[in-house]
């Protein structure tokens, strides 16, 4: 299973016509029992694991392509190949094809392909079994051939024998020999014929003939037969492009001629289907799939001979890097690199992994640090282009190799702040790189895309380097730009660029929620950009107020008290007010910010809002979510009266009476008076009378302890009489504040203990006010009426 002969990649065609590389492995050819004939096995070489078990059947039509690929199709529009890393292995496969179904090794094809409706089969019946006769290949006859060219197109039978006559004859040789002399002659009405000849037989999408077509001694004769479109009325020079300003550079000399053979064959094929070819229509564009897949093995095979060649990527990087390397050889290297990733792009996932791999271990990275800072447009371009394959491929490779910079470099040669300065230096009046350069940065800066391990937690470390060292380079031109009340700049180029820079900033706010924090409150960041809704371009106002609105969408209270106390609905509130009421999108942006805070009862943001700027917005009408707003206000400050209320009658209960037993408990420093002393020596006896008073089905107190009842009068008259006198000790100085505060008799509403209850406020008819909680006015008037009693 190791020989390289019959190692292979498996390819199946999906439904948008583009070859899916199933894996690679090794493929055999045996006898399986359980689909009673010879099949194709192909093993995976990574686990054994079979991808492939194909039966060989007798009346399959299989193609042998490029000396190395082999294509079948297998049941109704699913087709397969094997693309062979050997020629060798190719042939040897091919040869058990041949031997099963019984055919020359020499075929390119083993049956004739036969795709026709039944009703198309009966009508063609006689012809499918009658080669095509194609005519003399004369100047004299060329309408001719168009003609029967043209008529094999309608049937797939037809199609096949006319390949089948075309290859057989040398037929299009011939045909190019008969250009020449077209052209020598100026036969101008011959030229338009073999226009429409070869057009034809592209469409006959087969590619032995596109073997013929694109050799490199009949390339060229054939780009020229398609110059002479009937349609146009001077001919095209696609020709004269190819040769002479289509330059091929060579970064560093190909020593490989199989290689730079393939390359210059792929572009002049990509040419073709992209420039001279007639766009198809809806009805022709599957008729040109096997040219899409000839260019599509083409690029695959380009990558795989490069990273096969050792030395070639290493000289490369190597004089990439060198400081003495001229900026204009960089180019040429930057414009291959950059054509290099663009075929990558046909690899599958695992391949294209190790792709990039490669690249970043020879040092990619470092080399877009210096061509993105050379001031030439075309190698800026192509270095954005690849640092973009790079990052949506693999965005960890990129943040690794950042994290590694934190410890040996300068910030402002880390690659991550060479992008943003980029980004922000970009001059082109669409700043198309810079657009691109920020999507650069959402990728890198997208917690979705963060990996998190045991070990390490890619996030956070990625996360806490860019705000350390990065933050402050892309909000630098917003800073420098809002220190006055106004924008400082308002020319279209650094709006546009403070509108990026907010959009970035703004996805930050949704997605860094600890970092971007530290950030807008350490540096007031928020009213900064605020200042840009003075500006006169409504887009970036607009953005303005979307990284506001980003910012209350989280409802974090960090966030709305640095808004209140800024006071950061100034800008708001003014912007609006401009506005004047016209309905456009920023009139709407800001009723919906105010509509949010509404819908999720922001209580702190809406108190704040109706506080400072209910006069002005009260006479906003058109709409109904200012009124809402005060209204929801409103029920808030009626909910906190009410609160206050119960809780400061609580709070005059639980304060007073405790004040009362800590004196019966807590000794001061001073001696107890009389009447204090017979509190203490009367404590027992009333503790032993408790239970006959809880006893007691009538309210009135029992008779025997009204002495103890006087004794507490005359405490309680005391202290009150002594309000504005000093009083020494923390339980009297709470007693005779609240008894400065309010009525005499709230000292003494006391829920617990029962004595209290019972002794000093069950009077007749009492029983209902002590169920209301003696809260309402009229009971403590009825209660004041009673105090004398108490007394």
């Amino acid at each position: 299973m190791t020989d390289t002969r019959r190692r292979v990649k498996l390819y199946a065609l999906n439904a948008d016509r583009q070859w899916d590389d199933r894996g690679t492995g090794h493929v055999s050819s045996c006898y399986v029992e359980r689909l009673k004939g010879t099949s194709l096995l192909v093993r995976a070489e990574s686990d054994g694991s079979l991808l492939l078990e194909s039966k060989i059947q007798p009346d399959t039509a299989y193609q042998k392509q490029q000396d190395t690929l082999i294509v079948w199709s297998e049941g109704d529009n699913f087709d397969l190949a094997l693309s062979f890393q050997e020629k060798a292995g190719c042939d040897e496969i091919w040869e058990k094809i041949c031997q099963v179904q019984g055919k020359d090794p020499s075929v390119e094809i083993t049956q004739d392909i036969v795709e026709e409706s039944e009703d198309e089969r009966f009508d063609e019946m006689s012809d499918s079994v009658q080669p095509v006769e194609l005519p003399a290949c004369e100047m004299g006859r060329l309408e001719d051939i168009s003609e029967l060219v043209n008529s094999c197109l309608v049937s797939p039978a037809r199609k096949d024998k006319l390949a089948a006559a075309l290859e057989s004859q040398h037929y299009i040789k011939k045909l190019l020999n008969l250009f020449h002399m077209c052209e020598d002659i100026e036969n101008i009405e011959g030229l338009h014929h073999l226009y429409e000849i070869f057009k034809s037989i592209f469409l006959l999408n087969k590619n032995n003939l596109f073997d013929t077509m694109f050799a490199d001694d009949t390339i060229f004769d054939v780009v020229g037969c398609l110059e002479y479109d009937p349609s146009l009325p001077q001919p095209k020079k696609h020709r004269e492009y190819l040769r002479e300003l289509a330059k091929f550079r060579e970064a560093i000399p190909i020593k490989n001629q199989d290689l730079l053979a393939k390359i210059h064959q792929t572009y002049r094929v990509q040419y073709i289907q992209d420039i001279v070819l007639p766009t198809p229509t809806v009805f022709e564009d599957n008729l040109l799939s096997t040219l899409s897949s000839f260019i599509f093995f083409n690029k695959v095979e380009i990558v795989k001979l490069i990273e096969e060649d050792e030395r070639f990527l290493t000289d490369l990087f190597k004089i990439l890097l060198e400081d003495k390397t001229a900026d204009s050889k960089r180019r040429d290297l930057v414009l291959f690199l950059k054509e290099f990733c663009n075929f990558s792009q046909n690899l599958q996932p695992q391949d294209k992994d190790a792709f990039y791999k490669t690249l970043v271990s020879l040092g990619i990275l470092p080399s877009l640090e210096i061509t993105l800072s050379i001031d030439d447009q075309k190698t800026k371009t192509a270095s954005i282009d690849i640092l973009t394959y790079i990052v949506e491929f693999s965005p960890s490779v990129v943040r690794d190799y950042t994290l590694q910079q934190a410890i040996s470099t300068e910030e402002e040669q880390m690659l991550l702040n060479i992008v943003i300065e980029q980004m922000l230096r970009d001059r082109d009046p669409e700043l198309g790189g810079a657009v691109q350069l920020m999507g650069v940065l959402r990728i890198l800066l997208d917690p979705e895309s963060m990996l998190a391990s045991v070990n390490k937690s890619e996030k956070s470390d990625f996360l806490n380097f860019f705000y350390k060292h990065s933050i402050q380079t892309l909000i630098a031109p917003l800073l420098q730009n809002t220190t006055g009340e106004k924008p400082l700049k308002e020319d279209y180029h650094t709006v546009q660029l403070l509108g990026l820079v907010l959009e970035l900033l703004s996805f930050c706010v949704e997605h860094h929620s600890y970092h971007i924090k530290t950030c807008i409150l350490n540096k007031d960041l928020l009213r900064r950009i605020l200042v840009l809704m003075r500006s006169t371009h409504t887009f970036l106002v607009l953005g303005a107020l979307r990284f506001m609105r980003k910012i209350i969408a989280l409802k974090d209270e960090y966030y709305n008290r640095y808004i209140i106390k800024g006071n950061l609905f100034a800008p708001v509130i003014d912007a609006f007010l401009r506005n004047n009421g016209r309905y456009n999108l920023l009139d709407s942006a800001i009723l919906e910010l105010f509509e949010f805070i509404k819908l999720e009862d922001i209580k702190s943001l809406c108190s704040h809002v109706v506080e400072n700027y209910g006069k002005i917005l009260e006479d906003v009408e058109y709409v109904q979510t200012f009124k809402a707003l005060k209204t929801r206000y409103d029920q808030h400050q009626d909910k906190l009266k009410e609160r206050d209320r119960v809780s400061g009658s609580v709070a005059v209960a639980e304060a007073v009476v405790p004040s009362l037993l800590r004196t019966r408990y807590r000794r001061e420093a001073r001696a107890p008076d009389d009447e204090e002393e017979m509190w203490f020596n009367d404590d027992d006896e009333l503790d032993d009378e408790a239970p006959l008073d809880a006893a007691q089905p009538h309210p009135h107190p029992h008779p025997h302890p009204h002495h103890a009842l006087d004794a507490i009068g005359k405490i309680v008259e005391k202290k009150v009489c002594t309000n504005t006198e000093t009083v020494n000790g923390p339980s009297r100085v709470l007693l005779t504040t609240t008894a400065a505060a309010k009525p005499a008799h709230a000292d003494v509403q006391v829920s617990t203990p029962r004595l209290l209850n019972k002794g000093l406020v069950d009077y007749d008819g009492d029983s209902d006010e002590e169920e209301e909680g003696g809260a309402g006015a009229a009971a403590g008037d009825e209660r004041d009426a009673k105090r004398p009693r108490l007394a």
